[in-house]
């Protein structure tokens, strides 16, 4: 049996995330491992801090060790850490928002990037110019804060969550022609935001779970 470990730097992913991998893979076995004093200290920092990089790519080596085929890391804020733990470790590590970046330069040279934390923009800013310039693309990405978002969210308050979100994008959707969610704990917000946008919404969750499932199904596992 394929056997993946989804690493996490915060709560909200996991059932999600295991719950997409047994409707849309259901030959893979998800494990976890969910250490959210990563965020807490990307935040504080407003970045990823050394101490951060050398626990996730630790996280990357204990799952090959556990027998792990895949790491999914499901944070995009540490997105660029991940690319590290592709290189440097012994499985691959794949982004969760990889495939939705990909997507987004395929079908739009105007991006909206909404995202509830200041450090996953730029991150995620750069996921999307680096897919730009592999397909030789000129893209332009305006950026959407939806500040105070996450910490709604954290605090249960979904209301204001999801407010806060729709503003964001309200603000930035004169100037774009599709919107990326930075997060995947913004994907429930994908249909919303596009019915009140008018624009195509894509988030990240879905897409990457599929392009793990077809990684394994180009290598002849299923």
């Amino acid at each position: 049996m394929i056997k993946i470990v989804a690493v996490h730097t915060a709560m909200a992913l996991v059932e999600p995330i295991g719950k997409l991998f047994r409707e849309h893979f259901p030959g893979a076995k998800i494990n976890h491992i969910a250490d959210d004093s990563l965020i807490q200290e990307v935040i504080a920092n407003n970045a990823v801090t050394p101490a951060v990089r050398r626990r996730l790519l630790s996280y990357y080596n204990a799952a090959a060790d556990s027998g792990a085929d895949l790491v999914f890391n499901t944070c995009s804020s540490v997105g660029g850490v991940a690319e590290i733990g592709n290189i440097v470790a012994p499985i691959p590590v794949f982004r969760i928002d990889n495939a939705m970046a990909a997507e987004a330069v395929r079908r739009s040279g105007r991006i909206g990037v909404i995202a509830t934390l200041n450090t996953t923009l730029d991150p995620t800013a750069a996921l999307l110019e680096a897919k730009a310039a592999e397909a030789g693309a000129k893209i332009e990405i305006v950026r959407g804060l939806a500040d105070g978002a996450f910490q709604a969210g954290q605090s249960g308050d979904a209301e204001t969550h999801d407010r806060l979100i729709r503003e964001a994008a309200e603000r930035i959707a004169p100037q774009v022609d599709l919107f990326v969610l930075a997060q995947g704990s913004m994907a429930r917000m994908e249909e919303r935001l596009a019915e009140i946008t008018g624009k195509p919404v894509l988030s990240s969750p879905l897409s990457g779970v599929l392009e793990v499932r077809d990684f394994f199904a180009k290598a002849g596992k299923k």
